[in-house]
């Protein structure tokens, strides 16, 4: 499949060498996708300075070039010197056929496939997976998905903080209320009530701090009584988080878990290597690593420390173990940590100590796959109006709640309607996280995310369905459909008429039928705008079959996760 991206680029860069020499071949076209055309080219404004002409007459000459393409069925200089493009419609057909006769769309498998371990969601034992969980554990799934599509062996990592100081707490908390009442409570999701009232105790009772601290040593001891209450805990909370999972769709099971304490064992000897390699050196008591380039807001070295004055071990030294483990014993040649991007540093140095101790190399990488915030309207991080965070729960619940209150006067049987409602709350909840840059942070709107109109998750549910009832309305299985694909009608705008193929006349009879209920069924649904012409709008329906065979060719060189 050849995107129409790189397509144009190619033929630009010839463009630009006939029109300037040679020289103006390896010039970025700078090429967007428009409003007003299929996609724009702003390389004259930038080759304007470098030529000493106006954009616009550069714009003009370069233009001159491209009139005979048989890729192009229209070139425009608009503005001060931009190109507009249009792609021949028999060159999109084409292309989109190409793709339709591909069982997988014209996505090959990896060559050679890589083991990838992903590291994603990871809440913390005996805490509630709150909004800002929704993003790593959406993104993650997403990410798996895609690489095992691609044919790549991806190793899902469910890091979860099972480990630390606070489980004495908990411990003791545990044994206070009983082991029945404790995993009724976290099975029902009461995590947080159980956390808070476990430090209200501890900070109130100093028996019982003395108690949990003594719980900490027999914890970290291997106490074969502390360890089963402390696997109960966990058990109790992973029927909570699975429950959370299985709504949203996600893949992770109990086989994917990584938790902190797996690498328990590990830790002493990562410290005992980087310290022979010369890579971690003592300072101040602590055991640290000093990677170049980093360095504090005086300007000293900033340290990633491994072991604490105390003798005690921190997340980074967890983190190197696992990146050890990953390489050395799963073999992994590529680890993708989906973490939020106020993390950027921290594993930006656990990354550079890596390299210097030689675990990771040229071929092997790690990135640190960074996400942006969920935010309200104010921009800043989405919580409660009582300023603590919103439960992940609490936020799906939402979702779905506003999705039933949507289709309520739709559905009689109300079974049906709390099975729409869950798909459509959810839909929108992932789609509305997904349909933005993975780095951007995004507005929490529920009005807009669940709207049956623009870039929403609904709106795609909608036309799916809305297509398949086209198909069996006329008693055509979708898959029996396979060409040739012709663009037979002007785009029209947003919404409006779609370019579409040769079809079967009991499809189109069928197709007609639909449209005619659709225009007189006053459900409120959407409705068709007026048409605007394709020379001064690209519909919505064009632009996203270009997106489809671009990304399909994006995902053959690797670069669609």
């Amino acid at each position: 499949m050849t995107d129409p991206q790189q397509a144009l680029t190619t033929l630009l860069s010839g463009a630009l060498a006939a029109a300037f020499g040679p020289g103006y071949a390896d010039a970025d076209p700078v090429i967007r996708p428009s409003q007003f055309a299929d996609y724009q080219a702003n390389v004259a404004l930038a080759l304007a300075r470098r030529l000493n002409r106006a954009p616009r007459d550069v714009a003009a000459e370069l233009a001159s070039h491209l009139v005979d393409s048989d890729l192009l069925e229209t070139v425009e200089v608009s503005g001060p010197g931009f190109i507009n493009l249009t792609l021949r419609d028999d060159w999109i057909a084409a292309e989109a056929a190409r793709q339709l006769g591909d069982p997988r769309l014209d996505v090959p498998a990896a060559d050679p496939a890589q083991r990838i371990v992903v590291d994603y969601s990871a809440p913390n034992v005996a805490r509630e997976m709150h909004v800002g969980h929704l993003r790593t554990t959406i993104v993650g799934d997403s990410v798996v998905r895609v690489l095992e599509y691609l044919g790549d062996v991806a190793i899902r990592a469910n890091h979860i903080g099972d480990w630390g100081t606070q489980f004495g707490i908990l411990l003791e908390h545990l044994l206070e209320v009983g082991e029945e009442q404790a995993n009724d409570q976290l099975a029902a999701g009461e995590i947080n009530a159980f956390y808070q009232a476990a430090n209200a105790k501890f900070k109130a009772d100093p028996s019982f701090a003395e108690r949990s601290r003594l719980r900490v040593v027999a914890l970290q001891a291997g106490d074969p009584e502390t360890l089963r209450l402390w696997t109960t805990l966990i058990n109790d909370t992973k029927k909570y988080y699975n429950s959370i999972y299985a709504r949203l769709g996600v893949t992770l099971t109990d086989a994917d878990l990584d938790p902190e304490s797996f690498y328990n064992a590990m830790l002493a000897d990562v410290c005992d290597e980087l310290q022979a390699k010369g890579v971690a050196v003592i300072s101040d008591g602590a055991l640290c690593a000093f990677p170049p380039g980093f360095t504090g807001r005086d300007g000293a070295p900033l340290p990633l420390i491994l072991r604490k004055s105390d003798g005690g071990y921190g997340y980074a030294t967890t983190d190197m173990a696992a990146i050890r483990y990953r390489i050395r014993d799963l073999h992994a040649n590529r680890l993708i940590y989906v973490v939020g991007a106020e993390q950027a540093q921290h594993f930006a140095m656990v990354f550079a100590v890596a390299r210097q101790a030689g675990w990771l190399t040229d071929e092997i990488s790690a990135e640190h796959a960074a996400i942006g915030l969920v935010t309200g309207a104010d921009r800043k991080r989405f919580r409660a109006r009582s300023g603590r965070s919103v439960k992940l729960i609490d936020l799906i619940d939402q979702a779905v709640g506003r999705a039933e209150e949507v289709i309520k006067d739709r559905y009689d049987d109300p079974e049906l309607r709390a099975q729409i409602a869950e798909a459509v709350g959810i839909g929108a909840l992932k789609y509305a996280d997904l349909s933005v840059d993975r780095e951007s942070g995004y507005v929490l709107d529920f009005d807009r995310m669940l709207a049956l109109t623009g870039n929403t998750g609904p709106y795609l549910q909608y036309a799916t369905a809305r297509i398949r009832s086209i198909f069996r309305r006329a008693g055509i299985e979708p898959g029996s459909v396979t060409g040739p694909i012709r663009l037979t009608e002007t785009a029209g705008g947003s919404g409006g008429s779609s370019p579409r193929g040769s079809l079967p006349a009991s499809l189109k009879q069928a197709r007609g039928r639909g449209k005619r209920r659709y225009m007189r069924s006053g459900t409120g649904m959407p409705s068709r705008p007026s048409p605007v012409s394709r020379t001064r709008r690209v519909s919505a329906e064009r632009a996203s079959l270009l997106w489809r065979v671009g990304s399909s060719a994006a995902c053959r060189t690797g670069h669609c996760s």
